[in-house]
């Protein structure tokens, strides 16, 4: 592992997860980790009754989105943990709203989620598996729904280089979606590679990290947010999964 004061902190973050014996890293959890590597997320932080979540949205205003985090349930919008538009300013749709989350987990919620909605025009999807022959293998491709229906992705062997970095989103078919487009402004393609290397480096300098998903990575205003986050675990470092 690196000794850089990121890769110290992802790691305790890794660390504690393991020693509670999770084997995903929580979304407040793994968007911390995505934030020690630059990556840019939503506003928001975790509330553990009504009055934070309360609080928080009225931080926050605007609309935001509440999602409720248990231990494991790793695909919220599944099991109807996230809730989408809440009004930040209305104390009692929030709490309705907490009280709803709670409900649906069925006894298994740590807590929620409150987060500014972020206004994306367009899903794109980065994510991480393990390759045996290969390692750790960086993809990117179209996000949301899209990312099965389309199968739009393509790969790159970590660490990933500056120049396959900027290169790697201009290979998938719809390549045009980060152009300027309907009014939207170009993807920052800079932006765009710095999160693809630094999916690549947290592989690299943290072993013990199976699988990452950012699905939806939103683009707001030409600039892309990690709007969701998976990050699998393994017990055993050094055992490869596989593709």
């Amino acid at each position: 592992m690196s000794d850089t004061p990121q890769a110290v902190e992802a790691a305790t973050l890794i660390r504690q997860a393991l020693a509670q014996g999770k084997s995903a890293l929580d979304e407040p959890t793994a968007k911390s980790l995505f934030a020690t590597y630059g990556i840019p997320i939503p506003e928001g932080a975790m509330a553990r009754s009504e009055a934070e979540a309360v609080t928080t949205a009225a931080a926050l205003g605007g609309k935001v989105a509440m999602k409720g985090v248990a231990a494991e349930i790793h695909h919220k919008t599944e099991a109807g943990l996230v809730i989408l538009g809440v009004s930040a300013d209305d104390a009692e749709e929030v709490a309705r709203t907490y009280r709803l989350l709670v409900e649906r987990a069925a006894g298994a919620l740590e807590g929620v989620l409150v987060e500014r909605v972020v206004a994306g025009e367009r899903e794109f999807m980065v994510g991480m598996k393990r390759d045996r022959a290969f390692g750790p293998v960086v993809a990117f491709g179209l996000g949301g729904v899209l990312t099965e229906a389309l199968a739009d992705i393509v790969l790159a062997v970590a660490p990933v280089s500056d120049p396959e970095a900027r290169e790697l989103p201009s290979l998938i078919r719809a390549k045009k979606l980060l152009g300027a487009f309907r009014g939207y402004p170009e993807v920052d393609r800079d932006a765009l590679a710095r999160i693809i290397q630094a999916i690549g480096r947290m592989a690299l300098e943290h072993p013990e990290i199976a699988e990452i998903d950012v699905n939806p990575l939103l683009v707001e205003n030409g600039r892309p947010v990690a709007a969701d986050a998976l990050v699998i675990l393994r017990e055993a470092v050094g055992e490869e999964t596989e593709r």
